[in-house]
């Protein structure tokens, strides 16, 4: 079976959503046995001043788990994506705190990142997802 757009952004949407690092861990090798490489950051603060945060914990983390390589095309890829995705959750975080998971995933020339967060005030959470996609 090949892995298009559709495929890795399912399994993006899958790593942001699990529960511990353990569910992270075995969804990582799974994936692998597909040639769909994974990595996952947490995150918590203040969407607004977060922004760059973010896109940059994106790109370090996917250098760091092997998902891309140290090129300019690549990271660049992945900070689109994760751009992409911070983009259709702005209505719903600005002014508030998010706090979850950033998911990347990647097969071949697809990358697709999703980002996945509870949006709100102490306990009066809402959530929020978001998915990028890019090509290399």
């Amino acid at each position: 079976m090949q892995n298009g757009s559709k495929e890795v952004s399912k399994a993006a949407i899958k790593l942001a959503m699990t529960n511990d690092r353990i569910e992270e861990n075995v969804l990582k090798e799974t994936l692998n046995q597909t040639d769909i490489v994974c990595a996952a950051i947490d995150f918590g603060g203040e969407f607004s001043t977060s922004v760059t945060k973010i896109i940059e914990r994106a790109v370090v983390a996917s250098k760091r788990e092997g998902v891309i390589k140290d090129t300019h095309a690549e990271e660049g890829a992945v900070a689109g994506a994760t751009h992409e995705a911070i983009t259709q959750i702005i209505s719903k975080s600005i002014g508030l705190n998010v706090g979850g998971k950033i998911a990347i995933a990647r097969c071949d020339s697809h990358i697709c990142v999703c980002v996945f967060f509870a949006v709100g005030l102490l306990n009066m959470n809402d959530v929020v997802i978001g998915l990028g996609h890019r090509a290399v």
